[in-house]
C-alpha cells in the first residue's frame, strides 16, 4: 500500500513537471504541445516481454515515422529499447526484491496540424525529454505524421527509474 502511495504520489509530480513544460519556442514564435504522461501494464494474456514489445512497436512503426528517418535515442539504441527496458527491469527486481506492473511510461505530445514540421516536432520531443530526465536516463523519441495533425510517442525507461528510485 505504500509503494503504490508513492508511486501515485510520483505520478502526480511527473504530471505537474510535464504541464509546465508544455510550451516550446520555435521561429520566434511560441508552440503548444497538448502532451499527456500514460503508464503501460502488462496486457491481459501476455509476457512482460511481449507487452513491452508490442507498446514500443507502435511507437516505432515505419509507416508512421518516415521509415524509421524520425526517430531519436538517448542512451539507448531504439532497435533493441524493449529488450534494454527489460533488462533494467529484472535489475530492479533483483537489487529491490519488489516488481511493478509498470512497464515504462509513455510521454505523448500532439501539435497542431500546420503547427511544426515533423524535424522539428523531433527537436522538441528530445529536448523536453532530455530537460526532464536531467541527461540522466535512455529514452527514444518517434515522430508519428500518419495523422493531421503531428504527434510524439516517447516510451521512457527514465520514467521507469524515477517511479522506482533505480539508479542510472
Amino acid at each position: 500500500m505504500a509503494e503504490q502511495f508513492r508511486l501515485s504520489k510520483l505520478y502526480r509530480i511527473l504530471k505537474r513537471r510535464l504541464y509546465l513544460s508544455c510550451r516550446y519556442s520555435f521561429k520566434g514564435g511560441a508552440t503548444t504541445a497538448t502532451t499527456r504522461l500514460i503508464s503501460h501494464h502488462i496486457s491481459k494474456g501476455e509476457t512482460i516481454a511481449q507487452s513491452l514489445k508490442d507498446r514500443l512497436d507502435y511507437g516505432k512503426d515505419p509507416d508512421k515515422t518516415q521509415g524509421g528517418k524520425l526517430i531519436s535515442a538517448y542512451e539507448c539504441d531504439h532497435m533493441t529499447a524493449d529488450a534494454e527496458f527489460l533488462l533494467a527491469k529484472a535489475k530492479y527486481k533483483a537489487a529491490t526484491g519488489r516488481e511493478s506492473d509498470v512497464l515504462c511510461y509513455q510521454i505523448r505530445q500532439s501539435f497542431k496540424p500546420g503547427e511544426i514540421t515533423p524535424e522539428e516536432a523531433n527537436k522538441v520531443g528530445y529536448e523536453t525529454a532530455m530537460r526532464w530526465t536531467k541527461d540522466k536516463y535512455a529514452f527514444f523519441v518517434a515522430t508519428h505524421t500518419d495523422r493531421q495533425h503531428i504527434h510524439n510517442v516517447r516510451p521512457d525507461r527514465a520514467m521507469r527509474k524515477a517511479v522506482e528510485g533505480t539508479a542510472p
